[in-house]
C-alpha cells in the first residue's frame, strides 16, 4: 500500500485503526495524536517526514524532548506513540523496516499510588453526606461516593453510568471500562442502599422535567452540560470539596485515590490479586500488584511502630 503524501494523514489513518481494531479510549487517542504532531514538526523543521526519517532522528527528536525537561513518563510515552505508529506503517506496507523498534526508552519510575486510611474514607463520606446545596444534591453526592469506594470503579466510567443499570436494586453493576471491555463490580449494602435513595430522587426530579417538555436522561447523574452527565471535572471539584469538610488534606484526595483505597482495603483484608484486577479492570495483573508494595509499606510500618522488640530497640538506643 502507498503511504499517505503528508504527515496529518499519517496520523489520522493511525488513529482511526487504533479507535476501530483495538478500541483505543479518547483520550489515549487525543495524546497520540499530539505526540504525533510534535514529532512531525520536528521532522519538519529538519527537512524529512515519517516515510524518510531513520533511528538517528527518532533519537534526536527524544534528546531533545530531554533538553526541554519533559517528564520521563511524557518522553515515555512519546516514544511509545512512534514505535506504534511505525509498526503500523511496517503492516500496512509503507516502510519496510521500523526505525524506532530497538530504541529502549527512559522507562518509567514507579511511583507507589497514595491511598487512604479507612478512618479517612469515613471522613469523605460522612462530609458527602452533608455537603450540597439541596437535599438532591446530597443524595447524589453520598451515592457517588458510595458506589466509588464499594466498587473501584475510574471516575469517568462512575460519572458515565446508565441509569439502567441501576434498575431493579442491582446486586452488581455492569461497567464498561477501557477499550469498550464490561466487568461486573459487586455492590456492598451501605452502596446499595445510597444508590436506591439516590435513583427515586433523581426519577423524581426527571419526571418533573419531562412534565417541563424537556428530554429524560438516560444517565444515572444527569447534567445539563453538553456530555449530558455528570462530568470527570465537576466530581475533582466535589471530593475536594468533601476532603476540606471532613478535615483531610485536598492534596492527597483525588477519585483516582478512592479506587487506590479500594483496591488496597480490599488485600489488607485478605482479597488475591486477580480478584482485585478483574474488580479493577486492568488487562494485567502487574499492573494490581504495585498495591502488594503499598500493604508491604503499611506493614513495615505497622511492625516499626508496635512491635514490643521495635519498642525495646528504641529504649536502648535512648
Amino acid at each position: 500500500m502507498t503511504a499517505p503524501a503528508s504527515p496529518d494523514r499519517w496520523i489520522s489513518t493511525f488513529l482511526e485503526a487504533q479507535a476501530a481494531e483495538l478500541g483505543a479510549a479518547t483520550n489515549t487517542l487525543l495524546a497520540y495524536g499530539r505526540d504525533l504532531m510534535d514529532f512531525a514538526a520536528f521532522l519538519e523543521q529538519r527537512s524529512t517526514g515519517f516515510a524518510e526519517a531513520d533511528r538517528d532522528m527518532v533519537e534526536a527528536y527524544l534528546i531533545q524532548c530531554d533538553a526541554q525537561g519533559l517528564a520521563r513518563s511524557t518522553r515515555a510515552r512519546r516514544l511509545s506513540a512512534i514505535k506504534q505508529l511505525y509498526r503500523f506503517a511496517f503492516e500496512e506496507g509503507w516502510r519496510g523496516d521500523n526505525p524506532a523498534i530497538q530504541i529502549r526508552g527512559p522507562g518509567r519510575l514507579k511511583s507507589l499510588p497514595k491511598t487512604l486510611e479507612v478512618v479517612e474514607v469515613d471522613r469523605l463520606l460522612d462530609a458527602a453526606r452533608q455537603s450540597g446545596r439541596t437535599e438532591a444534591d446530597r443524595l447524589r453526592n453520598i451515592c457517588l461516593m458510595e458506589v466509588l469506594y464499594a466498587t473501584g470503579m475510574r471516575v469517568s466510567e462512575l460519572v458515565s453510568l446508565p441509569v439502567s443499570a441501576a434498575r431493579g436494586d442491582p446486586r452488581m453493576l455492569l461497567v464498561r471500562g477501557k477499550g469498550g471491555k464490561e466487568r461486573m463490580v459487586p455492590l456492598s449494602p451501605p452502596a446499595r442502599a445510597a444508590l436506591a435513595t439516590w435513583l427515586a430522587a433523581r426519577d423524581a426530579a426527571e419526571d418533573e422535567a419531562v412534565a417541563k417538555g424537556k428530554a429524560r436522561s438516560a444517565h444515572l447523574f444527569p447534567s445539563r452540560g453538553k456530555s449530558g452527565h455528570l462530568t470527570r471535572h465537576a466530581f475533582y471539584l466535589l471530593i475536594k470539596d468533601f476532603a476540606v469538610a471532613g478535615g483531610i488534606d485536598p492534596g492527597k484526595v483525588t477519585p483516582h485515590t478512592l479506587r487506590h483505597a479500594f483496591a488496597t482495603h480490599l488485600l489488607a483484608n485478605g482479597a488475591d490479586l486477580r480478584t482485585i484486577q478483574t474488580l479493577l479492570g486492568h488487562a494485567d495483573v502487574a499492573t494490581t500488584e504495585i498495591y502488594t508494595h503499598v500493604l508491604d509499606e503499611r506493614l513495615a510500618e505497622l511492625v516499626l511502630s508496635h512491635h514490643p522488640l521495635a519498642r525495646t530497640k528504641s529504649r536502648d538506643s535512648d
